[in-house]
């Protein structure tokens, strides 16, 4: 796929820490319950850490439990593109930044009680986040 934002490898590891570039640029995940973000409340709205891409509204953010922040659905279908995953011997769905292509984490049918039934699990690290009105 070709993304509206495009770098090198190279140009990756210049812009992004160690941490960072192994989650959003080699799909690693950040340990549960360590992410900045999980218990953040404020209103406001999730970007992509690499490229700034708005991601996900406060909004649709819930408490799954999971340790990583989840929400319920993406800011518009065509921000976050959906890739089956067969790693670590299971099928699960990653979702990447669709400016970008860097990994944000992955998306279950297991949002029991929400509006679309989704649960999107994201790494905190690989999201920035803006309060409303800032």
């Amino acid at each position: 796929m070709d993304y509206k934002v495009s770098k090198t490898d190279e140009q990756w590891r210049e812009e992004l820490d160690a941490d960072k570039y192994a989650v959003l640029r080699e799909a690693a995940t950040e340990r549960p319950w360590t992410g900045e973000l999980l218990d953040e409340s404020r209103a406001g709205l999730y970007t992509c850490a690499a490229c700034g891409a708005e991601l996900f509204k406060s909004g649709t953010k819930f408490d799954s439990g999971c340790g990583w922040p989840s929400f319920y659905e993406s800011v518009r279908p065509e921000a976050v593109q959906l890739i089956e995953d067969t790693s670590l011997g299971m099928v699960r769905t990653e979702v990447r930044c669709a400016s970008c292509g860097s990994h944000l984490g992955h998306v279950f049918p297991d949002g029991f009680g929400t509006p679309t039934g989704d649960r999107y699990c994201m790494n905190s690290i690989a999201l920035e986040f803006t309060p409303e009105g800032q």
